[in-house]
């Protein structure tokens, strides 16, 4: 497993993130997390769709909490060939009691709590905090990485213009 210092920090301090970097014009790799109803969802069932996937560390914080419901809005403008998904570790149940009193309807929250399998295959897991780092990646719909944001301080929102028009290039 791969560890990366420096890459990362949380208020300023430097992080550990384990796991494969992503790169652009690499496959996707897939990755199984669990939906809201507790079922488990690879993220392969997205691919034929272009997608947006985002790694937050928590809901319940108030940047995720910002980033989520900014990529909701988004969403709703992008067509239905998009598909947004946000992974974090927190429990399904969290995640759905978020939605619900978020309102939102045009992201698919996703758990990574019972595998990591998304945050070691992508690069994003958090070795001490077993959270995820904040971080953007973009699919098109052969299931290619073509677009990676690694947001470089946790407490940060990504740059979603960058995001945007990246999908808008697919």
């Amino acid at each position: 497993m791969t560890e990366r210092k420096n890459l990362v920090t949380m208020k300023g301090k430097p992080v550990t993130i384990t796991g494969k970097p992503v790169k652009v014009g690499q496959k996707a790799p897939d990755a199984e997390v669990v939906a809201n109803d507790l079922s488990v969802v690879k993220l392969s069932s997205y691919f034929g769709k272009k997608c947006v996937i985002a790694s937050v560390p928590s809901l319940d914080t108030s940047v995720c909490d910002m980033e989520t419901r900014k990529f909701n809005e988004e969403a709703g403008k992008l067509g239905s060939d998009v598909v947004v998904l946000t992974i974090s570790m927190d429990l399904p149940f969290a995640q759905k009691r978020w939605c619900g009193a978020a309102g939102i309807k045009n992201v698919i929250t996703l758990s990574d709590y019972r595998y990591a399998s998304f945050g070691n295959t992508y690069g994003v897991l958090i070795k001490d905090l077993h959270l995820l780092a904040r971080a953007v990646f973009v699919v098109d719909k052969a299931g290619v990485v073509r677009y990676v944001q690694i947001v470089p301080e946790i407490a940060t929102e990504p740059n979603y213009a960058a995001v945007i028009e990246a999908v808008k290039g697919l």
